[in-house]
């Protein structure tokens, strides 16, 4: 699969919020850059698994010679240990043959406070720092460029994202230039829209645009942060509504 130098990856999770990324991100209005589409449907036999197949759906976007600028990924979303399996099918296409020519990669995540632990079994969210920036993999120009403008993570960080976590362990393996950046998201909600929350992921799309070279079109982002905190909630809570 042919992709562009800068890969930005999403995952469609049940929050909306990759969705709401892959959406935003738009050719800057004094651009020459132009969108190309396209989706693709990868199998997973090779894994015994027949019944399903990798879905993921792309955008271009290509400047006037036609030349690849930025590709921005957005994963179907799966459960272990489809998503294993399923990540590793994708990251490996854009491995190819491991040659320099390796795109760097980029993915945002939305986190809630509570799926980051350090040692001390305290929340992630002890600090003011909403958004952070963990390299992986071989660095790479991009990546130590864009990484100067993120806070890292404290050393002791524990990881119980499976998404994330999956895709931190892959980059590892597979050598790929890889950023994660990981945006906190409380739990603490009690209204039906968060300007916190909306900060926060104007905050990521913000560095998205600087990675990318395109616009992030915030007035694209409708956040319902009452869904959110419904879907990161421990499974047990919604026995009782």
């Amino acid at each position: 699969m042919k992709v562009a130098p800068r890969v930005i990856l999403l995952f469609r999770d049940t929050s909306g919020f990759g969705t709401a990324i892959f959406e935003a991100l738009q050719p800057n209005a004094n651009s020459n850059l132009r969108r190309r589409e396209e989706s693709l449907d990868l199998s997973l036999e090779r894994y015994g698994i027949k019944d399903q197949k990798v879905s993921v759906e792309i955008v271009h976007f290509l400047d006037g010679s036609n030349l690849y600028e930025v590709s921005v990924l957005l994963l179907e979303n799966y459960k272990p240990p489809t998503l294993a399996c399923a990540l590793n099918e994708v990251l490996s296409l854009l491995v190819g043959d491991g040659s320099s020519n390796m795109p760097t990669i980029v993915a945002p995540f939305f986190v809630a406070d509570t799926k980051l632990k350090m040692e001390n079994r305290t929340s992630f969210g002890v600090d003011n720092i909403s958004v952070y920036g963990l390299q992986v993999g071989v660095s790479s120009g991009l990546t130590k460029a864009l990484i100067t403008n993120l806070q890292g993570p404290p050393p002791s960080l524990q990881i119980f994202h499976e998404e994330l976590a999956c895709l931190l362990q892959l980059a590892r393996v597979l050598k790929m230039p890889t950023l994660v950046i990981i945006g906190k998201k409380g739990q603490k909600l009690h209204c039906k829209t968060s300007e916190d929350e909306l900060q926060v992921i104007h905050e990521i799309g913000q560095h998205l645009a600087s990675f990318s070279s395109l616009n992030f079109s915030a007035e694209k982002i409708a956040w319902d942060a009452t869904k959110s905190l419904r879907e990161t909630q421990e499974p047990w809570r919604a026995l009782y509504g």
